[in-house]
């Protein structure tokens, strides 16, 4: 019996096309479950000490201890982290998903956009790296996943969404020049410096904070996002001063008399750092101006390597920085004791 034409090529087109539309759709996204399994092992406990004002008043300087979280991204020991968890540490631990603790030190910090790099003092023995994604393919309502240690317990997942993107300065200061992610994942003490997974496993973003009234998580959490983090991080290895510091401007530029429209009111320096090189002096009067808790009586930068203190100077300053070599002087200008005061320190390495 002869087949008809027509009935011989339905039989050949049915199956193709059925092929085809098998191949063209999207595969189903792997459960958080099992993105979890491939990252935690990446994810890490960073564990500091540092020198702070004692808080019972006697202006004498004590060991606290701190803790955030971090994410293994080469091999060879570079783990990222926020810069206020290890800005001014004397003493950083790593501590590994497998029990292992590794000491490590700062060698790239950026704090107006709160991300570090920390160097271990030896490699993993079983190094497990999470790759840095593109945080510019990341869109509002995407699903994310944070993985670290709030209050110490060791890598705890969230889940949650990207709420909004936002200009950190327009939140914080106008100082700051942080792009940030916002996140309905719970993020609290602890998950600072923790990384921030797309639905492929790769890292978007470093946790940097909570806007919170109780002190807890209220969803309200705000992550750098990973391409900023490897801009001035990774990528151009900004210079670790080892200083905290707080932005005077405005009315408060006023009430501490500066001779110029902004200045940075020095908080904590770590001993050994490029800032104690160059002999700034930190805070140690504790006092609350408004809702802020600062130190008073350290120095108050006014310029850096002569280049005046302001938001619009901040890219030269921190180019010039960048460029300096290890023989190079860094010069800083203070207002110290009412007067203007010029610094100069080597900037050569721990």
């Amino acid at each position: 019996m002869k087949r008809s034409p027509m009935k011989m090529t339905k039989s050949i087109l049915i199956p193709a096309l059925a092929a085809s539309i098998a191949l063209a759709a999207p595969a189903a996204a792997a459960p958080v479950s099992d993105l979890f399994k491939n990252v935690k092992d990446s994810v890490v406990v960073v564990k500091t000490e540092q020198r702070e004002v004692s808080p019972w008043g006697s202006h004498a300087m004590v060991s606290v201890g701190g803790i955030g979280s971090g994410v293994l991204i080469a091999p060879e020991g570079l783990v990222l982290t926020a810069a206020h968890v290890v800005q001014t540490a004397e003493r950083i631990e790593v501590l590994f998903s497998n029990g292992e603790v590794l000491k490590a030190r700062v060698v790239s910090s950026e704090p107006s956009a709160d991300v570090a790099l920390l160097e271990l003092e030896s490699i993993p023995s079983e190094p497990i790296v999470s790759p840095l994604g593109d945080s510019d393919a990341v869109e509002v309502g995407d699903e994310i996943f944070i993985v670290g240690a709030p209050f110490g317990i060791s890598h705890t997942l969230t889940v949650g969404h990207i709420s909004g993107r936002r200009n950190a300065a327009k939140l914080f200061g106008n100082f700051s020049l942080a792009e940030l992610f916002q996140t309905d994942a719970a993020i609290n003490k602890g998950n600072s410096g923790g990384p921030m997974f797309n639905m492929n496993g790769e890292v978007i973003g470093v946790v940097s904070s909570i806007i919170s009234r109780s002190g807890g998580f209220e969803g309200l959490g705000f992550v750098v996002t990973s391409n900023l983090a490897r801009s001035l991080v990774v990528d151009e290895r900004a210079p670790w001063s080892g200083m905290e510091g707080f932005i005077l401007s405005g009315e408060l530029a006023r009430i501490f008399n500066l001779p110029q429209s902004m200045g940075l009111l020095v908080q904590k320096i770590a001993k050994g750092s490029l800032a104690e090189r160059v002999g700034l002096r930190a805070g140690k009067y504790q006092a609350q101006i408004e809702d802020q808790e600062l130190l008073l009586g350290g120095d108050i930068i006014l310029t850096v390597m002569g280049i005046q203190l302001s938001a619009e100077n901040r890219p030269k300053i921190r180019a010039r920085l960048r460029g300096l070599t290890p023989a190079s002087p860094v010069t800083v200008t203070v207002l110290r004791n009412g007067r203007p005061v010029e610094l100069q320190g080597n900037p050569a390495a721990r």
